[in-house]
């Protein structure tokens, strides 16, 4: 039985997003405070874009560029992928992969609701393999 995406989701902080005329600084703060290394731009309720580590990396500090004066509009990517709470594990992998991303924002009726990184994913679809192994296994003992 494939597992949903919304099974990863329980007990799950919220998302962290920012506002698009935040500062990069800003958004770094709110990284280093949560531990995180990304964040969802966010105008209310509408996915504006996304903004990581690796681009403060590649678009301010490789550049000379100024964190307290460069606002997150400026270097944030907006193309946006995400993906519905109920799709599965695989399905999520396979997006990821097939568009080189490490995090994914996970939406439930159209409204953010998570994020999820590769390594979530990676895990889940690893604990899934090995219940599946253990169910067959007992299967076999039980012949």
């Amino acid at each position: 039985m494939e597992k949903r995406i919304s099974t990863l989701l329980k007990g799950r902080r919220k998302p962290f997003s920012i506002d698009q005329e935040a500062t990069v600084y800003s958004a770094l703060e709110i990284m280093a405070e949560h531990d995180i290394g990304f964040l969802v731009v966010m105008s209310g309720t509408a996915m504006l874009g996304v903004i990581s580590e690796r681009d403060y990396a590649r678009k301010v500090d490789l550049f000379g560029r100024d964190s307290r004066n460069t606002r997150v509009n400026e270097i944030m990517n907006t193309n946006i992928f995400s993906i519905d709470s109920e799709r599965t594990y695989d399905e999520a992998m396979e997006l990821m992969t097939r568009k080189n991303i490490r995090h994914l924002p996970v939406v439930k009726s159209n409204k953010l609701v998570a994020i999820i990184s590769l390594s979530d994913v990676v895990k889940a679809c690893l604990r899934n393999q090995k219940e599946t192994i253990d169910f067959l296994e007992d299967l076999a003992l039980d012949k």
